[in-house]
């Protein structure tokens, strides 16, 4: 004979949220990050200044005047562009170590350029030594 050892209890079920391991916090929601006059949030907008480096953080000085936020990402992108295009200019013109300094700027920009991004997505403001400063009084 089958026994059936299935224990009946008075107890509610249990709901979907209790089971999940993956659960929502019970914290209040974060505020959400402000709509930029292009239609996109500002830790978007101000990571895509940054996407083409000198070109978008123009382009965004040009378009979004009012939010400080991706103003400051958009003026510290074109300053990290001029940055770099002065240092790579510069060391394409010498003769025999330019190679050099050429192949240890670009990992660097690189991972700038990455660092940057991400801490604009996430709605940071990473302020540089020197270009940061620039950046911030541009805003006043």
């Amino acid at each position: 004979m089958i026994e059936n050892k299935i224990k009946m209890t008075n107890e509610p079920p249990v709901s979907f949220e209790q089971q999940t391991v993956f659960k929502q916090s019970r914290e209040a929601p974060s505020a959400q990050p402000s709509i930029t006059g292009l239609g996109l949030s500002e830790n978007v907008a101000g990571s895509l200044a940054y996407l083409l480096g000198f070109f978008s953080g123009f382009i965004l000085l040009m378009v979004e005047r009012e939010n400080r936020f991706v103003r400051y990402h958009a003026f510290q992108s074109v300053y990290v562009s001029i940055l770099f295009f002065t240092l790579f200019t510069a060391a394409g013109m010498m003769p025999m170590t330019g190679w050099v300094a050429e192949v240890l700027l670009m990992p660097i920009g690189l991972v700038l350029w990455i660092i940057l991004m991400l801490n604009a997505h996430n709605g940071k403001a990473l302020r540089l030594w020197i270009i940061g400063r620039f950046a911030e009084k541009q805003l006043h």
